[in-house]
């Protein structure tokens, strides 16, 4: 179980930590949250929860006006162009415990975002205050960059703040300026294409679904993720999730608005041009065709184990 927003609240003042607290209906942007907040002094931020190809995580905090460009920064991460994406929304759950719309610094305290890397923007460190989340998006909190320092501290790590719209060479003689902020481990998370997506049971433990036995996935308090396997109970049906083709398309809409939003950057028009179109279009094909292939076999047997648990429970009336 994570931290709450009054826990973190009470740490804050406990740690003599001066902030502001502004509560206000949830939002899920930061244009959304401009309405509320936006006039109270403060600069907004935006949080992006990014993951590598193996399986390391990175919390990127950036004044709302940055430029934050995801194959640059990849790059200077030492990942190659393509090497960082955006977190899946299990990961949000799992690893910084946080639900969608609530990425922030904050997330660290948790014990199992340990091996998240957090990548703060400079010009946090401009202004009098910036406005977060303190792990809930229905409260807004503004504070300055020595108290957000302060807070970090307490939780054993060191503010990392880089300046997220450079774009340094890196080659041979010219290594990833910003290497050296590779998480030292990574967590794992189920990610089986074959097999239905985790799902919660009462208990809220995460569950993937199969017709002989249940996956409980449990998040020891170091982070890593293990699989442990039980007998279902006779005549119970495991907790899976529904075959249902309306929230199929959202997700493909999903991933695939995110995709297009990090491959239009002020580079990438100067660089292409009135070639952009087709650009932006290979690189979706390229990046998504294994993920929606994967959505799709999901969605398949999710749909086939729907019918398999309909048909062995099914009991026909007697004439």
């Amino acid at each position: 179980m994570g931290s709450s927003k009054d826990q973190l609240l009470v740490r804050l003042k406990e740690l003599q930590i001066d902030f502001s607290q502004y509560e206000h209906p949830v939002v899920l942007t930061v244009e959304a949250q401009a309405k509320y907040v936006g006039n109270k002094g403060g600069a907004l931020s935006k949080n992006l929860f990014l993951k590598d190809k193996k399986h390391r995580y990175y919390i990127v905090s950036a004044l709302a006006d940055t430029k934050v460009d995801l194959k640059v920064l990849s790059q200077r991460l030492g990942l190659g162009k393509g090497g960082l994406r955006m977190a899946p929304e299990q990961a949000l759950g799992e690893i910084l415990q946080v639900p969608l719309g609530c990425v922030t610094p904050f997330a660290v305290v948790n014990e199992s975002a340990r091996h998240v890397s957090l990548l703060l923007d400079q010009g946090i460190k401009t202004q009098e205050r910036c406005f977060f989340h303190p792990l809930s998006n229905d409260i807004s909190i503004s504070l300055d960059a020595h108290g957000l320092d302060k807070f970090l501290k307490s939780t054993g790590r060191d503010p990392s703040y880089v300046d997220l719209e450079a774009n340094p060479p890196v080659g041979k003689d010219q290594p990833p300026d910003l290497a050296a902020f590779i998480p030292s481990g990574s967590t794992v998370l189920p990610d089986l294409p074959d097999e239905a997506p985790a799902s919660q049971d009462s208990t809220g433990n995460h569950v993937s679904a199969g017709t002989k036995s249940a996956a409980v996935i449990a998040v020891k308090p170091s982070g890593n993720v293990q699989n442990v396997k039980e007998k279902p109970v006779n005549g119970a049906r495991p907790s899976i999730p529904s075959a249902d083709a309306g929230k199929f398309v959202e997700e493909l809409l999903d991933k695939t608005s995110t995709l297009l939003l990090s491959e239009i950057s002020e580079d990438s028009i100067k660089q292409h041009g009135g070639q952009l179109g087709t650009e932006v279009v290979n690189n979706i094909q390229k990046c998504l065709r294994e993920d929606l292939k994967n959505l799709a076999t999901i969605f398949k047997n999710t749909a086939y184990t729907e019918g398999f648990y309909a048909g062995i429970h099914y009991q026909p009336k007697r004439l």
